[in-house]
């Protein structure tokens, strides 16, 4: 598996199970249950790592970094494992990043927002006023709304005109808050901040004066600051 196994377009081994969600079928919140593995210079995993760290979840979500097979061949035997274990016969790619269940050896889910989303909504979070509310229910559309957009025109392969575009208008949106969505942190936070450091040095910003700022404040909360991309 490459470095940038997560990041094709086409994802047809998709396994979207949730966590604590429905009677049946739903993964049970339990403390240290979950290990995640990421995928060095992902920006799916770039987003989910940070997420843990604003959720205060790194000692009760184990995580392993995915690198090079040569570099980290026991992760990658764990991974196939969890596939194999999920996916009768499965032969397909090992994509990263994956949510593992570690009592039953299986993957919950290799969809990224559902992780996100999960992630957040678990009890130890939620019921935390001191942790950010990263997928306010007020909030969700908007939420997925950027995510997409985003995905589409602010990424280094995008076209010039569609990201340009696209970055002056969320460098305007900013006027009217401290963050993309208004005055408080979100999940959009996260995927705006990877989606800008994606793009280069930060003085590539320089003509979005308000998304330059924006990166540089974000880089000097824990945690963003000093993460890889």
């Amino acid at each position: 598996m490459p470095k940038t196994a997560s990041l094709g377009a086409p994802r047809p081994h998709r396994i979207n199970s949730r966590i604590g969600v429905g009677l049946a079928g739903g993964f049970y919140p339990a403390p240290h249950r979950y290990q995640l593995y990421l995928c060095e210079g992902c920006p799916r995993s770039l987003r989910i790592s940070i997420t843990l760290e604003l959720l205060g979840l790194h000692d009760s979500v184990a995580t392993t970094l995915l690198t090079l097979p040569a570099e980290t061949p026991g992760a990658f035997a764990a991974l196939r494992g969890a596939y194999e274990a999920t996916w009768h016969h499965y032969d397909g790619p090992l994509i990263a990043p994956a949510l593992c269940d570690r009592w039953s050896g299986r993957i919950v889910s290799n969809h990224t927002p559902d992780i996100l989303r999960d992630l957040a909504g678990l009890p130890t979070c939620r019921d935390d006023a001191r942790l950010p509310r990263l997928h306010p229910s007020a909030l969700v559309a908007d939420i997925d709304a950027l995510r997409e957009l985003l995905d589409r025109d602010v990424t280094p392969t995008a076209p010039p005109q569609a990201r340009t575009t696209t970055l002056e208008a969320l460098d305007r949106q900013l006027v009217a808050g401290a963050y993309v969505l208004g005055d408080k942190l979100t999940a959009a936070d996260v995927d705006l901040w990877v989606a800008l450091t994606q793009l280069g040095p930060t003085e590539s910003l320089s003509p979005y004066g308000r998304l330059r700022d924006y990166v540089h404040r974000l880089d000097a909360h824990p945690a963003f600051h000093g993460k890889v991309r």
